[in-house]
């Protein structure tokens, strides 16, 4: 990435404001911006998440809001009520405090003297969310939103449930926030004050995981801040960012197709990352392209940014199989609108005989599938962060366990772009069942790599809010939707559709074992194709950012996934490791740690055997002061129940602060 210092304007940070909501609580920000903002106030952009400025973001933040400020801009870093330094304490996401917190800090900003009374408000996933569903309030003051990886629909397009099946992911982003809602404030900025605060989190934060298990269909929890309720909410001007091999790239398309005002959409080939950051590459230069969307909103300059395709999208080449990319081949399209002209969604039939195709012939033999619990095991993680192991590897494992359908090799490039769709005739032989269906690159070597999947709880068949039970031996037809891409398929490639009954860990398995059988002369695979040649577009430029931030580094981050089979029990185990660093912030001589452990494990007949455990240690210290913390969540379940254990530790130097435990048991709703 290069380090660009060339700014139109000299810059000040100021560490620690204070800024006051209308019940006397006071939340923490950091903020840049120009030196002389006093005397020629600037428009403000808002980032607004939990994660604590003045440590866990800040090496980030440091290299991106400078930047931003140089350029003209108010950069306001703001604490969710309840972490960092903000007072409070935070309950859940997306809370109604929350949201009307982020109104009342809009207004503030866009009271003081260095701004120009206009604010825009970006982020990135949590910061992503809370800045939509902050618009749908519509603030005066706001006037655009960026947002990056995150979703319009927290039931059906969120890190809980997919599909209506229960996502591992669930309990792994449950237990981030279980070990972040455990830290203190910086005694530097609050004082003595940081004990009372720290100790009324610990006891009032509660165990995320438990509410989220209570609310297993898509109720008025849910919809609760999806903006997709009324799309009309959202007036102001929207930026949509996301990666394909992020969780949140549908969002995308629907608020480019939904949105009332103006809106853009770009996705590129990345994991959970901003465009500056992405991996897989190519990473982009971002904080230009965000620039001139501000600039035109927020300053009324022409850039010309409106003036281009609504939708880019990055139209990815073949890659080998692999659970880590660095980069991914390919280039750069447009499209004119949502859905696209340039898209013409064609039907492939499915053969008895495992053939895909447009001239299959269709006969009426069925197919039946029970599959191994393994199947999944290459799946890697629902929304990758880019980490070794977490995208899927290749496919050929897990297609033992299900039926696959293929075409014959492809005599000619062909590209999709948009959603695949199965329509699937089936009946199953228990009253609760879920289907995962996969489309794959097979090479003509046989490697098969993954391009797009979808997951539906069958019982949820006609909807997310009341599923019904399914009757044995009983013929239904669904449709199942995959996630989005753009890819191409190479001459003498096939194109191989899988149908799974289980996808663990993605997907927490059904209670018990199920065969489906499917019926392919009334199912067929609807795929989107389109002409890779048309609308292509120009690269974006390398990379660019500020100065980084000065750290000594005492242990780098490091990421590992380990997947291991007990040959005697035939047990599978998948661990996953994630350090995010051991460092110290050289500015602030402050050190800070973070380290986690997930292990899910599964026998391949038993899917009451699931189980799923997440840790967390955290640590932070200035001279004298320490603060350690551990957290620890396992989620099981049986025929009738999930059960959630979880202990949480707590110590300052080496006082032991907090012990706590819970065991609740939770009802399955036909999950």
């Amino acid at each position: 990435m290069k380090v660009d210092t060339d700014l139109t304007r000299d810059v000040r940070e100021l560490e620690h404001v204070e800024i006051p909501m209308p019940d006397g609580t006071r939340l923490a920000a950091r903020i840049w911006m120009p030196e002389d903002a006093e005397t020629r106030p600037v428009p403000a952009i808002l980032e607004y998440i939990p994660y604590r400025k003045n440590d866990k973001t800040l090496e980030r933040d440091a290299a991106r809001a400078p930047w931003l400020a140089g350029h003209g801009y108010a950069y306001v870093r703001l604490d969710i009520r309840g972490t960092g330094e903000s007072e409070g304490v935070m309950t859940d996401e997306y809370t109604e405090i929350e949201l009307q917190d982020g109104c009342d800090a809009i207004a503030w900003i866009a009271d003081q003297g260095w701004c120009d009374g206009g604010v825009g408000i970006v982020g990135i996933s949590w910061g992503g969310f809370n800045g939509l569903q902050i618009a749908a309030l519509r603030p005066p003051a706001l006037k655009a939103v960026v947002t990056i990886c995150s979703t319009d629909d927290r039931y059906a397009d969120d890190i809980h449930y997919m599909g209506g099946t229960l996502l591992g992911d669930q309990l792994s982003w449950a237990s981030v926030m279980f070990g972040i809602n455990t830290l203190p404030p910086d005694p530097k900025h609050v004082g003595e004050r940081w004990r009372e605060m720290w100790e009324a989190r610990l006891d009032g934060s509660g165990l995320w995981l438990e509410t989220w298990m209570n609310h297993q269909t898509r109720d008025e929890f849910w919809k609760h801040a999806s903006i997709c309720e009324n799309w009309d909410d959202v007036e102001v001007p929207v930026y949509a960012v996301s990666g394909w091999a992020d969780g949140y790239c549908r969002s995308v398309f629907r608020l480019v197709e939904n949105l009332r005002g103006p809106a853009k959409g770009i996705i590129g080939p990345w994991a959970h990352k901003y465009p500056y950051l992405g991996e897989p590459g190519p990473a982009i230069d971002w904080l230009t392209e965000e620039t001139r969307w501000w600039d035109y909103w927020m300053k009324g300059e022409e850039t010309g940014i409106m003036d281009e395709p609504p939708l880019r999208l990055f139209l990815q080449d073949h890659a080998e199989p692999r659970s880590h990319y660095d980069m991914r081949e390919g280039h750069w399209i447009t499209e004119p609108s949502w859905p696209s002209p340039n898209v013409t969604r064609t039907a492939f039939r499915l053969g008895s005989d495992g053939s895909l195709g447009s001239d299959t012939a269709p006969d009426e033999e069925a197919l039946s599938v029970c599959s191994p619990l393994w199947v999944g095991l290459q799946g890697g993680k629902w929304c990758s962060y880019a980490h070794p192991g977490d995208q899927p590897g290749d496919q050929r494992r897990d297609d033992a366990g299900s039926l696959t359908f293929e075409t014959a090799p492809l005599e000619a490039d062909r590209a999709i772009a948009g959603d695949a769709t199965l329509t699937m005739t089936f009946r199953v032989d228990r009253p609760v069942a879920q289907v995962a269906v996969r489309l794959s690159d097979v090479a003509p070597d046989g490697a098969a790599t993954r391009v797009s999947y979808g997951l539906l709880n069958l019982t949820h068949r006609d909807g997310h809010e009341t599923p019904e039970a399914l009757e044995p031996g009983r013929d239904y037809t669904v449709e199942v939707p995959f996630k989005h891409v753009a890819q191409i398929f190479r001459a003498g490639h096939r194109i191989r559709l899988s149908v799974s009954t289980s996808y663990f860990p993605i997907a927490w398995p059904t209670p018990e074992r199920v065969t489906l059988t499917l019926l392919p002369a009334r199912s067929s695979l609807s795929l989107p194709l389109r002409d890779a040649q048309v609308d292509m577009a120009a690269d974006f430029e390398a990379p660019r950012a500020g100065p980084p931030l000065a750290l000594d580094v005492q242990a780098p981050p490091r990421a590992e996934w380990v997947v291991t089979e007990d040959r005697d029990t035939g047990r599978m185990t998948v661990e996953v490791r994630d350090h995010e660093g051991d460092a110290v912030i050289s500015a602030q001589e402050f050190r800070h740690s973070a380290e986690g452990h997930e292990i899910y494990t599964i026998l391949p007949q038993d899917p009451q055997s699931a189980s799923g455990r997440v840790t967390w240690v955290h640590e932070m210290s200035r001279d004298d002061w320490s603060v350690r913390t551990e957290t620890e969540t396992h989620l099981t379940g049986d025929r009738d129940h999930f059960h959630i254990e979880a202990c949480l530790r707590a110590w300052t130097g080496e006082e032991l602060v907090r012990d706590l435990d819970w065991s609740v048991s939770v009802p399955r709703v036909m999950t």
